[in-house]
């Protein structure tokens, strides 16, 4: 093992000593405000995917961690990883079906293990049990049903000797070879896979951008990907926030990913999922506050998506499919219906994402433009309309709420939307 990590280590420096010479000086790169921003915040829905070696156990990602697992028996579970269902094409098709605009995968996690073919590590799914370089097969499949991809790639690596338990300091000469590595191997992933639209980084651990080689990361990956997006975990800003399993509004681009029950990677027994309604909330929740939402699936071992997993993105699917309208491009409307739910703005429509249904009439207020019409999404029903200054009430709606998980009225105005004076605050 020792002989096998110091080649690599050495192949990892003859790749990277010189290029890296070459972008001396990059160390302030923060990416700033990117061009190619506007279809990621027209999107506002995404698939995050956890999936490695650790699937095939399934007691989740931290697996090897969080069960002290020496290196020597974890990596026996690469020679086991062989996923005989794995089908990119359906894990694509159920995310177009599901409204999702973009999937991010992850190629590699803290474990090392390597979805790709990479010249500097032999922890890979193409040098072990699979044979497979299932990095491509996924990325071709995005490519040809026209969806945008993006990887999430780990910094760290427990693979490494001397890296564990985390919180230890890690030597100088484990922290270059593994700097190193990660340059080698973001530079593959951006080189061999056709189009790349999102750079999603992970594990920094040590929090030190000269250790690795943050700036030069980030120039060396724009100069691959001219268009890429990159997300703000190498420990420079990037191109947008990352809250995790929180909504927290941010005033520059974010996203907050969540996963689906309480485990990012595949967890046999973890049935703790979020009922439709609440991912819904979420949804909602972010687009109001011009955020995106990453919501993760954990294939199993074999590449199967679990069942539950499945039923809960044909829900938002269908739900999607009637109210997209009030996701995609939504920013904060100037019309606050608190005692309803939420609301968005999508060019001149205000929508209310009705949480509490009040019954057949439909109140709201600090309105202060004239609504000319309002139609509840789920039936194409129009409400009969009235209002006294900023006050406004929808009549002849259902008694009952029409959409079993959330019930969304599109308003239209005489002009543009506005709040009254004073506005709600």
């Amino acid at each position: 093992m020792k002989i096998k990590l110091f080649l690599i280590a050495f192949a990892i420096t003859a790749l990277t000593s010189n290029t890296f010479a070459g972008l001396k000086g990059s160390e302030n790169q923060t990416g700033g405000d990117h061009p190619d921003m506007a279809w990621w915040q027209e999107a506002r829905f995404g698939m995050f995917i956890h999936w490695g070696v650790y699937s095939i156990p399934g007691r989740g990602e931290w697996l090897m961690y969080q069960e002290h697992v020496p290196i020597s028996d974890y990596a026996k579970l690469a020679d086991q990883f062989n996923p005989h269902d794995f089908n990119p094409k359906e894990w694509v098709a159920k995310a177009k079906e599901a409204g999702m605009k973009y999937v991010i995968l992850t190629t590699r996690h803290h474990d090392g293990f390597c979805l790709f073919d990479s010249k500097v590590s032999g922890f890979t799914s193409v040098k072990t049990g699979a044979k497979r370089d299932l990095v491509k097969e996924f990325a071709d499949a995005c490519h040809a049903a026209g969806m945008r991809m993006g990887f999430y790639y780990s910094l760290m690596d427990w693979h490494f000797p001397g890296v564990l338990p985390l919180g230890e300091p890690v030597s100088k000469v484990a922290m270059k070879s593994i700097a190193d590595q990660a340059y080698a191997q973001v530079h593959e992933l951006l080189s061999n896979y056709g189009k790349v639209d999102i750079l999603w980084y992970d594990g920094m651990n040590p929090n030190d951008t000269l250790a690795w080689h943050s700036g030069e990361l980030m120039a060396m990956a724009r100069k691959l990907q001219p268009d890429i997006l990159i997300n703000d975990r190498s420990g420079l800003p990037g191109d947008f926030s990352t809250p995790e399993n929180v909504v927290a509004a941010q005033s520059r681009p974010w996203e907050s990913c969540f996963c689906m029950n309480r485990t990012w990677g595949y967890a046999r027994y973890d049935r703790n999922y979020k009922p439709v309604h609440e991912l819904l909330r979420l949804l909602t929740l972010c687009a109001s506050q011009r955020g995106n939402f990453l919501l993760n699936v954990s294939p199993d071992g074999e590449g199967t998506i679990p069942v539950e997993q499945v039923e809960i993105l044909t829900a938002l699917g269908k739900w999607m499919k009637v109210n997209g309208k009030a996701i995609y491009g939504a920013a904060p409307s100037p019309i606050i219906a608190a005692n309803l739910g939420m609301a968005t703005r999508v060019g001149d429509k205000v929508y209310l994402m009705i949480q509490r249904w009040p019954g057949s009439t439909v109140p709201l207020a600090w309105c202060g433009s004239k609504v000319k019409s309002a139609c509840l999404l789920s039936t194409g029903q129009y409400a009969r309309i009235e209002q006294q200054g900023d006050r406004v009430w929808l009549h002849d709606m259902p008694e009952y709420p029409a959409d079993p998980y959330l019930n969304v009225i599109e308003l239209t105005f005489e002009g543009a939307p506005r709040s009254s004076e004073p506005a709600y605050r």
